[in-house]
């Protein structure tokens, strides 16, 4: 059954896994915005509680005691980096999930929202992806490994809802750029990866540059402050089984976005492609009618201001001694 339940977040402690990461620090920010006290903020460290390691996630619940948890925390990478470390993003993404949620049903947490992927949808969903497509296929090669794991901690939580009612959710997040996102070209997403391109080839006076795959993929992308506003809602104001897509509800190829993030970083050399390289999924884009309806989640931020955003974000770490550091 889906429903809408209104938390109040005001008194409860919240534990932020991957809270000090690209999208982990927008959902921080976005909480106090909404009410949540600093000091009943919990954001854990890898450093200090590695979470794939069993019985870490264990001490982490014990020590700090959270009613309520956002799981962000995840190995993630692009295309490249998915396709290289296919056994980590699986085994590591899985641990984490699962033995957090494990331990948050033993000590009876209010509630738990696991923060999944778009990459858990079949390599050839119709479009829109409606949440009710999840199972007709097998996702896209190179990344499912990630996207698998993060789909069993779908199936997880509404296990654990049937047998124990563990007041478990799960929210399949789109593509996501903006500020503090990750722009080294090893692990990098698209966004990032072709502003950092255009940039470096613009400052360097290069004529060219190179892009993986043939350019007619879609993609739909979601600005990082309007997910964190998206995943602060459905904590507040979502309880159901089914998971939520979060999206944009915008579509775009790949040569589109090229020719857009060129134009906006001053970039007017050639744009030569790559087929030897993958191009991963045809096609995303996501249905958000369910977000839209039961938690009153739209994407405010334009695609256009958001690419000008995140351009200028990253040019003026450019100019720092640590340049990419958040």
């Amino acid at each position: 059954m889906i429903e809408m339940s209104v938390m109040d977040l005001g008194s409860a402690r919240v534990l932020v896994t991957g809270g000090a990461g690209f999208l982990g620090s927008h959902v921080v920010e976005e909480l106090v915005r909404r009410g949540v006290p600093r000091e009943n903020l919990i954001v854990p460290r890898s450093a200090e509680y590695d979470l794939v390691e069993p019985g870490e996630s264990a001490r982490l619940l014990e020590s700090t005691r959270p009613d309520v948890v956002v799981h962000l925390a995840a190995i993630v990478g692009g295309i490249g980096a998915n396709r290289a470390h296919p056994g980590e993003f699986f085994y590591k993404n899985l641990m984490m999930g699962a033995q957090l949620m494990e331990q948050a049903r033993l000590r009876d947490v209010k509630k738990f929202v696991s923060v999944g992927t778009v990459c858990s949808y079949p390599k050839h969903t119709p479009v829109p992806f409606h949440e009710e497509d999840l199972w007709i296929g097998y996702p896209e090669e190179t990344n499912a490994p990630y996207g698998i794991a993060k789909k069993a901690l779908l199936v997880q939580g509404q296990a654990y809802r049937q047998e124990y009612g563990f007041p478990s959710v799960h929210l399949l997040v789109v593509n996501l750029y903006g500020p503090r996102d990750d722009f080294d070209p090893s692990t990098s997403h698209v966004i990032p990866a072709l502003i950092r391109k255009c940039v470096e080839a613009r400052d360097e006076g290069r004529d060219r540059i190179v892009v993986w795959g043939d350019g007619t993929p879609t993609r739909e992308f979601l600005y990082v402050a309007d997910a964190a506003r998206g995943i602060a809602l459905a904590t507040e104001r979502y309880d159901g089984a089914e998971p939520m897509n979060l999206g944009s509800g915008m579509e775009i190829s790949i040569r589109d976005l090229v020719g857009k993030i060129a134009e906006l970083t001053g970039f007017e050399g050639a744009i030569e492609w790559d087929t030897s390289q993958p191009n991963g999924q045809p096609r995303r884009c996501l249905d958000i009618s369910r977000a839209e309806k039961l938690v009153g989640f739209r994407a405010s931020t334009s695609f256009e201001d958001g690419l000008k955003k995140t351009i200028q974000w990253y040019e003026s770490r450019r100019m720092t001694p640590s340049p990419l550091a958040p």
